[in-house]
Parts: C-alpha cells; structure tokens; sequence
C-alpha cells in the first residue's frame, strides 16, 4: 500500500475512533433535566394528576415543544445522565417544602421557559391578521371573532398562571 493511502487511512479511523455524537439537555415541565443524543423534537405535559409526558409529536393540547441545548460531545447519554451536577447559580425566589436548592433552580429554570414560550405564543396571536387552526386534511380553519376572542383570552389566562402575574 502507498504511504499516502495508508496515512490517509490511519488518519480517517482516528477521526472516527474518536468523534461522539453531540449530547442535547432538555427540561421537562417539572424541571428535571435530560440528555438527549439526537435532535428530533420532543413535547413535554402534565396531566390533571400531575404526571409528566413526553413524546415526538405533540399528542396533548398542552403539549409544548422543549428547547434543545447542546451540551456536550465527551459523554454518552448514560454518562451525563449518571454524572449530571446542577449548576451552581442560585435564584432569590422561594423554595417548596422538601425542596433542594438544586431542585429548586431546575424548576425556576423550567418556569422562566413555559413562562417565555406562551409569552411567545400570545404575542404571535395578537400579531397575527387573523386566527385560525388547522383541519385534519391541512387547510386552513378561520376562527370567528367569537373563537379568536375566546382564545385570546384563554391564552392570555395561562400566560398570567405560568409567568405568575
């Protein structure tokens, strides 16, 4: 073999030998951290008992789509996940009973981001020319003044239960 091709091989193997797949942190609706190694979208929801569901299409009305942010490539999931440590900023606000101050950090940071994103969405509706949903074979349903007041209104509601106002 040439000693090009055999550097340019030996080079390739080591590359790949030695690449990891990127590690992705999520936070559920409760704050509990996650790592993820693909991008592939996730939604996470509480239900009336209180338990947390995830999925890769938003199954439920509550369903909201969590933000990826890369973390890392050194480790796998299970290693980030075993070795996961909250980081070390603190907030002023109150805590649960029970509540561990890394606890509670997590959860301040799950409800700044519920909080932004419906934010987000009830600006985009009061933007919007006009309101409307989409049918189950992808055309465009226009809400009545009635509906599109009504929804508003229920968005604006759960904008003031998440972001506390």
């Amino acid at each position: 073999m040439h000693k090009p091709i055999a550097k340019l091989i030996f080079l390739l193997c080591l590359i790949t030998s030695t690449a990891n797949a990127d590690i992705w942190k999520w936070i559920d609706v409760k704050g509990n951290t996650h790592y993820v190694d693909t991008l592939k979208p996730i939604y996470t929801w509480l239900d009336e008992t209180g338990k947390v569901w995830y999925s890769d299409k938003p199954d439920h009305e509550n369903a909201v789509s969590v933000e990826l942010v890369w973390h890392s490539t050194e480790d796998s999931v299970d290693e980030m996940t075993a070795k996961a440590e909250p980081e070390k900023k603190r907030g002023d606000t109150w805590a649960y009973d029970g509540e561990t101050p890394d606890e509670r950090y997590e959860r301040e940071k799950a409800e700044a981001y519920y909080c932004k994103r419906a934010q987000d969405i009830y600006d985009s509706y009061l933007k919007a020319p006009r309101l409307y949903r989409t049918s189950e074979a992808g055309e465009r349903e226009y809400l009545s003044d009635e509906d599109s007041a009504r929804t508003l209104a229920e968005t604006e509601a759960r904008v003031n239960e998440l972001c506390n106002l």
